[in-house]
């Protein structure tokens, strides 16, 4: 039955940088797959440097379950396998063609698969890395069975790309998504708008719900708790909405659809707009010319992305890229001026009689970590019925049977973002989390 959710607990982070509604291209001389994109996998090589590729050719597939594959994003020839300490793979980088060549999937029989058989092809095709699962918020286990899929059709963060734009043209791809998905789960197919479904009005073959109110609204553990909560030994499966079309696509043409529109934004990229890419693009290509010199840049929003170097690469679970100035420097005076063009969420600064101001913000903490104090902070901007302090502490001192009872498989870090962000004592709110997340996991295993 559809829901219509109203939160109050949270807050939008107004920034300078905003996408424009236009449309670009930007093409990669090289783009790289990151086995680190994949939290819990460990990647088996299935090439070498100097391999020629076709898009959709298996890169490297999991240690685990050699059946989950990781396909190259474009045609070309591998150029370097990057490896970290104890040899460990970091990145396979790919020279791109001028031309893509794409791997063939037989996709002929799709309408009439079973599970078993719609699976079997999202794994050949290397499509099964964009299903993840709650809790663990790790990639879907396709022996487990999946009481209902979320579809967050829309992000709150700050500077978020909107889906509308992107998707407008893509129904048939949706559709064709959502069909698929709903072969592969006993419950409904949930897609979760705003009030203005938009393109996604135009969606049969699921469930849609409403939710409204500030970030983080957008987050998909926000509408499941919300809307469909998780008990103990229950699992969701959760899809992107651009990676929804792009598994549609897969099942329409039978070729692998590694291109995405990715939002590139904040204050420091001059012209912040739209633009057509591949999964895994080089910085270098995304910033040239676009980006002032010294800037931070993050693949993925402020509050949940990777920091990535000037030689690094698009994550592949991310549609915006985010450029904002590094800030290293103490204040003069700090917290005593006026700070007009300061955020905060305990109205500490005049800024607060401008609730329409955008920010300029940087990297800067503005303080460093401390004791871990009762505030009430958390509790203003996590719209769950859970206390976020006490999780937090149970996931520190390893009480398994603590964090159980105060609802740890309802929440994934994202979810403590803001709170990260308004913490007072520079709590890595989200590194405890995922720690926490990898504990119960292992235990359960």
């Amino acid at each position: 039955m559809s829901k219509n959710v109203k939160i109050s607990k949270g807050v939008d982070i107004k920034l300078v940088g905003i996408a424009q509604q236009k449309l670009g291209i930007i093409k990669s001389a090289t783009v790289a797959l990151k086995p680190t994109d994949f939290h819990g996998v460990i990647p088996k090589l299935e090439v070498k440097e100097g391999d020629e590729v076709k898009a959709g050719t298996p890169l490297f597939h999991d240690k685990a379950n050699n059946n989950i594959k990781f396909v190259s994003p474009v045609s070309g020839e591998v150029a370097e396998v990057v490896r970290g300490a104890k040899r460990r793979i970091l990145e396979v980088r790919v020279l791109a063609d001028n031309e893509t060549k794409f791997e063939e999937f037989n996709v002929s029989n799709v309408k009439a698969a079973d599970k078993a058989g719609m699976i079997d092809i999202l794994q050949k095709a290397g499509q099964w890395p964009l299903i993840k699962k709650r809790p663990f918020d790790v990639m879907a286990d396709a022996s487990e069975d999946a009481k209902t899929i979320f579809i967050s059709a829309f992000d709150s963060s700050p500077l978020a790309p909107d889906y509308n734009f992107i998707l407008k043209d893509r129904l048939l791809d949706l559709q064709a998504g959502i069909d698929a998905l709903a072969k592969m789960t006993t419950g409904a197919v949930n897609v979760v708008t705003r009030s203005d479904k938009g393109v996604f009005a135009g969606l049969n073959n699921c469930t849609m719900h409403s939710i409204n109110g500030p970030h983080p609204a957008g987050n998909v553990g926000v509408q499941i708790h919300h809307i469909e909560p998780i008990n103990k030994g229950e699992v969701v499966w959760t899809v992107n909405p651009q990676d929804l079309a792009a598994i549609g696509a897969f099942l329409n043409t039978g070729k692998v659809q590694n291109t995405r529109v990715v939002a590139v934004t904040g204050a420091e990229v001059k012209s912040p707009s739209y633009y057509t890419m591949i999964l895994g693009s080089s910085v270098v290509s995304i910033s040239k010319g676009n980006i002032n010199a010294g800037a931070r840049f993050i693949s993925g929003n402020v509050l949940t992305g990777d920091k990535v170097e000037a030689v690094g690469y698009l994550g592949y679970y991310h549609h915006q890229v985010t450029a904002i100035r590094e800030d290293h420097e103490s204040e003069f005076f700090g917290w005593v001026a006026p700070g007009l063009d300061k955020f905060s969420l305990s109205n500490t600064f005049f800024s607060w009689a401008m609730p329409n101001k955008k920010y300029n913000l940087g990297t800067g903490v503005h303080g460093e970590e401390r004791a871990f104090v009762m505030t009430g902070q958390y509790e203003k901007v996590f719209p769950f019925n859970i206390y976020p302090v006490q999780l937090l502490k149970s996931i520190i001192i390893n009480d398994i049977e603590q964090m159980e009872n105060l609802g740890i498989y309802e929440v994934v870090p994202e979810d403590f973002a803001l709170c990260e962000f308004g913490c007072t004592s520079k709590i890595n709110s989200q590194e405890i989390v995922r720690n926490g997340l990898d504990l119960i996991k292992k235990e359960l295993s």
